[in-house]
Parts: structure tokens; sequence; C-alpha cells
């Protein structure tokens, strides 16, 4: 097979392709095994019929096209391997004249990775916050735990903000019922804005019995945006005691023995969770650094893809209704027009960082392996709320294992890269990115000789 790369554009190749006839024998042999599943000739079994009588059943015009589409996409990637191309689309192919005996031709063009020069990255630097305690947070640890093991008890005063209250809502629009917007029994946290607009005020100072109306826009449903009225009335206003912050709670709540021992957990994972902020804020930053000290061109088809898949998703998202995403964006104060660019802008980004990451990889020779792959699918499928081995089922029928793998590599990548980077905090200080990095990567020289 002989080959040769047109370069339409630093994005964009064209591989024209030459085969010869006799390189098609084994192709030959399958498609007459396939059409022999096919066609029915008296006197044969199924699959048994001599070539010839299939070629005469179906002509010999139909077996070479049989031919030439089960060879063409091994003999693309034959092509793309010995042009050592980096495909990063789906190929547009176009078949040459089709005549028996002859060599077969054909041509593909295709969207490849540009040429990437990758920055020093030992002369990177980026600055991120300082790590400090958090008072706050360690409280709202322990405020949170009180919550977990308090009870409600009821109260003969009117409903507060944090109060636990049962209601009766029934909804009108021009005096027609809502039926979605009518129910009985619904319990409900004041101040918690989970429902709908107006209710936590209009419910505030009511007790046990009493009942109030307000207005509302409807956000859903057969009366969506219309203003509807809605009586609530309050069946039963409960408050919720906390346990003290003592001893006994802590025996009872946790491991520990003594609220200075719970106190201090708390505070240590607080403290764990700083890191691991000030972590991703590192990657993040060397993300964008990298980005800033690397110039390359984009594939256009590749981010019009993207763009369309980001679209494609929002409408599917909405039943495909237009009107609908028009009203929804007008909500949001933007327009169509304003939502694509920003749509274009994150595919932009999105596209330049793949390109970009998967570069430092091949650079790096990253690999990842079973345990690391099957580390990140978990992941995702925690970032989804599905069980691991349903986010598998899908990725295996939608065909996506490789794009997990790809992020997957493209992460690590990115990992080995920051412990070659400067990283200071704001008042100067060296950060030690090993913890969350990984150790930093031996010297090229030291590499050789070991």
């Amino acid at each position: 097979m002989k080959s040769s790369v047109e370069q339409l554009t630093p994005t964009r190749v064209k591989l024209n392709v030459e085969i010869p006839f006799e390189e098609l024998s084994k192709e030959f042999d399958g498609a007459y095994a396939a059409l022999a599943q096919q066609v029915r000739i008296p006197g044969f079994r199924p699959g048994k019929a001599p070539a010839k009588l299939i070629e005469a059943r179906v002509g010999r015009d139909a077996v070479l096209a049989q031919v030439v589409n089960d060879a063409l996409p091994a003999k693309y990637s034959e092509a793309v391997e010995q042009a050592d191309l980096k495909v990063i689309s789906n190929p547009d192919i176009e078949l040459g004249e089709l005549v028996d005996g002859q060599p077969v031709t054909f041509t593909a063009e295709v969207d490849v990775r540009p040429e990437i020069t990758l920055p020093d990255y030992s002369k990177l630097a980026v600055t991120v916050d300082a790590l400090k305690e958090d008072d706050e947070a360690v409280a709202e640890q322990l405020e949170g735990l009180r919550e977990r093991f308090g009870t409600l008890k009821a109260v003969e005063r009117g409903a507060q903000n944090g109060d636990h209250v049962t209601l009766d809502l029934e909804a009108t629009v021009d005096g027609k019922p809502v039926p979605d917007a009518t129910t009985e029994g619904l319990s409900h946290e004041v101040g918690s804005g989970q429902l709908i607009d107006g209710l936590d005020e209009a419910v505030v100072g009511l007790k046990a019995g009493e009942q109030a109306e307000f207005t509302t826009k409807l956000v859903a449903g057969e009366f969506a945006d219309s203003d509807a009225t809605v009586t609530v009335k309050v069946s039963s206003v409960k408050e919720r005691e906390l346990p003290e912050l003592d001893d006994e709670f802590a025996q009872m709540a946790s491991e520990f023995d003594t609220i200075d021992e719970l106190r201090e957990s708390a505070r240590e994972r607080v403290a764990q969770s700083k890191k691991m902020e000030q972590a991703n804020a590192i990657r993040d930053k060397v993300l964008d650094e990298l980005l800033e000290k690397t110039d390359f061109p984009l594939p256009e088809k590749v981010v019009d893809e993207e763009v369309d898949g980001q679209l494609e998703q929002v409408l599917h998202s909405i039943g495909h209704d237009e009107e609908m995403l028009g009203r929804l964006l007008e909500a949001q104060g933007t327009t169509r027009e304003d939502f694509e660019k920003d749509a274009r802008e994150g595919a932009e980004r999105s596209v330049r960082t793949q390109l970009l990451l998967d570069a430092i990889a091949d650079e790096k020779g990253t690999e990842v392996s079973q345990e690391e792959l099957t580390q990140q699918i978990i992941f995702s499928a925690q970032r989804y709320g599905m069980a691991p081995q349903e986010f598998v089922n899908q990725l295996q029928q939608a065909n996506q294992i490789g794009a997990v793998y790809a992020d997957a590599r493209r992460g690590k990548a990115l990992a080995s890269v920051v412990n070659q980077v400067t990283v200071t905090d704001d008042k100067g200080a060296a950060v030690d990115t090993e913890e969350f990095f990984g150790e930093p990567a031996a010297p090229a020289e030291d590499a050789v000789d070991a």
C-alpha cells in the first residue's frame, strides 16, 4: 500500500492512499463468506455456496464494493500509522473509481494535532493563597454535627427561620386551580428557599392553624411564567433543639471521649480540606500558565463539534424546546448570540487544553494503569450520582471508555508538570506540592543513567 500526506492547514491533512488490488485477497474471502450467509442458492446450505455462484448471483461490482467497504477502516488506520499522524477527529473519506483488477484509491481529510512547542516548566511560577486556620469552618462542622443529633419540638409561637413546619398549599391562576402547586402535609424548613418564591416570607410569624396568601411566578408546568395566588396554611411549627457541645455529646456523636478531641479532629479535617483547595488552585493556575505560554492553531471543525455538543446537551435537557431556551436565556439576562459566543469560548479553551495536555503526556510518556483508570471511573460515577458498574455499562454502550482514559492521562500529565513549577503562597513562602502531586521528577540525565 502506498500513501502520501498533503498538509491542508496546520490542523488538517489529506491522506492519499493507493491499495494494490492483490492486497485485497483476504477481504475477498471475507466478502464471499459474508455474502454466502445472505444469498440463498438452491442446492446449497447457507454459507456453503461457491464464490463463483455467489458472484454470478449478486454481480462482481457488489462483491467489489463489499471488499472495499471491509478493507477501508484497516487501510485508513494503516495509512495514519505510517504517516505518524496524531488524528483528533473522524475522517471525511472519498473513494476513487472502482475498477476490477485495478488499484483501489481513496482520500481521507482529517483533523490532526498541530505542532506544539512546550515551555520550560522549571521557568514557570504561580502564586496561591496561603493556608490559614478557619475557625468559622470548624464551628460550622461542629454545628452541622449538632444538627444531625438535634430533635424537633413543637412550639406554640409563630414560625421563624430554621423552624420545621407542616404546610397545606393551594394555588390558582386567574381563579383556576393549579394541581401541580397544590398539596397537603408538606414538610418544609423555613428560610431554606427550597420551594416557591415568597413562601418563606409568608410563613414567618404564622402559628399552627393560621394561614396567609401571597403571589408568586410559577416556573414550570401548564402555567409556567404565570402569576399565581397561593394560600398557605400552617398545620404545625417545630423548632430544632440542639445538644450542648460537651464531652457527653462528643461520646454520643463520635469516637472521641472529649469535646476538645472532637474539635481538634474537626480542625484537622478543615485543614486537610484547605490543603485540597490549595492543590486545586495550584493545578488550575499551572494550567492557566501553560495555556498562556503556548500558542497554536485550533482545528475549527473540532471546536464546532464541541459547540454543537454543548448546545445539543442544553436543548436535550429541555426537550428541544427552542422557545423555552429563549425564555431561560432571557430570565438569565442574556441572548442566544451571547450564549453561543460563550459556548464557543468555552469550547476553544476545552479543545486547547486537551491538545496541550495530550502533547505533554506524549512528551513525558505518560501512561495510565488499570488501577488509575478504575479510580477515574469511580470518581466520575460519583460526580454523576451513579453506581460505578452502571456508569461503566453506559460508557461501554457509548464507546466512551477511551475518553475516560484520555481524561485520566491528561490529569496525570498535568500533575507531573506541577512539581517542576515554582509554587509560592501570597506570603512569599514556598509551597510543597509533593503531598498531592507526587515527588519531583528526576532530571533527564539521571533518568538516562538509571
